[in-house]
């Protein structure tokens, strides 16, 4: 079945995801200069990612809830398995040297089980590194999300279940910060008609498909009215330093 392409779901192929698509690319490429052995990734997406990670790897299983046609030529060491999670259903424990998981642990409602269950199937010393967004950057409500963290929000749940956690961050240079400028000012055009705040009132879930809609025609517009900038960004745009409240994603990595 094919997945609905919502703006919670990046594509390497509309350029009007260039700006979110590019700071995934980072975080992929990161990780690839520190994984090795047996990999697991928890969300797969579009499948962008595997060609970075998996060269690196002796094995590479992806883990999405949805099938993605990006994985049928994929090299004999790389195994999709689709599931929902929590848990890790049928993956032993001690069993990866690596765990990476991307822009996923906004989306689950139990992440403190979700966090047991990577510690679980780590090997000791293993190491998880996970991306997710910064709560004090976000310029809106996003629905999709179950919840957002701050800085020491996600270290704090982090070292329940690991032994130490290096707090880094995404950040961006002036062309990363004169979109994201860009995209609050048009994004506050939209919301200033929410005169009752209902954005952060009614439940979640009925206002996924009204923010998804608005969100793609608002990437849209942007791409429309700042075809340069927009296109003209790349990973090398992006940059990881220790993380501070004005970093775009949170991206940590933890030793079992």
């Amino acid at each position: 079945m094919k997945v609905l392409q919502t703006a919670e779901r990046v594509s390497q192929k509309d350029q009007s995801d260039n700006y979110v698509y590019q700071r995934s690319l980072l975080a992929y490429l990161e990780a690839a200069k520190i994984v090795s052995g047996d990999v697991l990734e928890i969300g797969t997406g579009s499948g962008y990612g595997v060609d970075i990670i998996a060269p690196h790897t002796d094995r590479f299983v992806t883990i999405d809830k949805y099938q993605t046609e990006a994985l049928e030529n994929a090299p004999a060491k790389v195994r999709f398995l689709q599931m929902n999670v929590p848990p890790l259903k049928d993956i032993p424990s001690n069993s990866f040297d690596y765990v990476i998981t991307f822009q996923v642990i906004e989306h689950i409602q139990k992440d403190d089980v979700f966090l047991q269950e990577i510690h679980r199937v780590l090997k000791d010393g293993g190491k998880l590194i996970v991306t997710t967004p910064n709560k004090k950057m976000s310029i809106t409500r996003n629905p999709w999300h179950v919840r957002e963290y701050t800085v020491d929000e996600l270290k704090q749940l982090m070292l329940r279940y690991f032994k130490n956690v290096e707090a880094l961050g995404v950040f961006g240079n002036e062309s990363i910060m004169d979109y994201y400028e860009k995209n609050k000012a048009s994004v506050r055009k939209i919301t200033r008609f929410d005169i009752f705040n209902l954005q952060y009132r009614l439940p979640r879930q009925m206002l996924q498909i009204p923010y998804d809609i608005l969100n793609r025609l608002n990437r849209k517009k942007l791409l429309n009215d700042n075809q340069g900038l927009v296109t003209g960004i790349s990973h090398e745009d992006y940059f990881i330093k220790e993380a501070d409240d004005t970093c775009f994603d949170l991206f940590y990595i933890a030793e079992k």
